[in-house]
């Protein structure tokens, strides 16, 4: 680290849990953040502001003004641009830091299988069950941690998953793709925004003690946003699971 590094991560490296040596893990790491939305947007800030090595920015879509009352990556005059190039300014503004790389693409098939070969852990940050199972198959195709979250209404919830050196559970050991359930968009119900604010936060807390390979309990990690309480459940691999069993 630098001076100004130094003086930068200052309050981390007091800290007993990441110090000099954690810093430099972080400095040295690598995140795939898909989807730059209500999550996205403060995971990707607070992982930028911690001094990631490196974060690759995956989102096809375009600011809206709907997007502002929730993803605060995301400024006024950003309408109309992609959310990759919006969140990027945002981003380096607050820290040149990092090495950002943006794919302004809806991740499939192989090149979300390259994307995730590229990182040490992905957050997924998307909206949708069909894009969840993806991203979990390309992470236990691949051996890469995996911190996924949801929120809708006023309920979030969010758990790591995957961890490659223990016999750890897949998004589909939880939340089986057959039968899916009735999914519900933010357009329809509505989303609290300060729920995105505090599960995406999570997001970020959540991979940075994957970096620095914290213990972790293997929890699904809930938030009910209509009185700020928080809840756990404890989740465990099937070993029956089509998509992780048989690796």
């Amino acid at each position: 680290m630098n001076d100004a590094q130094l003086q930068r991560y200052a309050r981390h490296l007091l800290l007993d849990s990441i110090g000099v040596e954690g810093q430099q893990k972080l400095l040295k790491a690598r995140v795939l953040i898909v989807g730059l939305g209500g999550l996205g947007s403060p995971a990707a800030i607070y992982l930028a502001a911690a001094g990631l090595g490196s974060l690759i920015l995956a989102d096809g879509d375009r600011v809206d003004l709907t997007n502002l009352q929730r993803q605060i990556v995301h400024q006024s005059q950003s309408v109309g641009l992609a959310k990759v190039v919006s969140a990027s300014r945002h981003l380096q503004a607050l820290n040149p830091d990092p090495k950002y790389l943006l794919l302004e693409q809806k991740l499939e098939a192989g090149a979300l299988d390259d994307a995730v070969s590229r990182v040490d852990v992905v957050l997924d940050c998307s909206d949708n069950f069909a894009t969840r199972h993806a991203i979990n198959r390309a992470c236990v195709r691949q051996g890469v941690a995996l911190v996924s979250a949801a929120a809708i209404g006023q309920d979030g919830q969010c758990m790591v998953l995957n961890l490659p050196t223990a016999d750890w559970a897949c998004y589909h050991c939880v939340f089986p793709q057959d039968p899916a359930p009735v999914e519900v968009a933010c357009a329809s119900m509505g989303v609290f925004s300060p729920l995105t604010g505090m599960v995406g936060c999570m997001q970020a807390g959540l991979a940075i003690r994957v970096i620095l390979q914290q213990p972790l309990a293997q929890e699904l990690l809930l938030v009910d946003g209509r009185n700020m309480q928080t809840s756990s459940m404890r989740i465990a691999r099937d070993p029956d699971c089509p998509v992780c069993s048989k690796l």
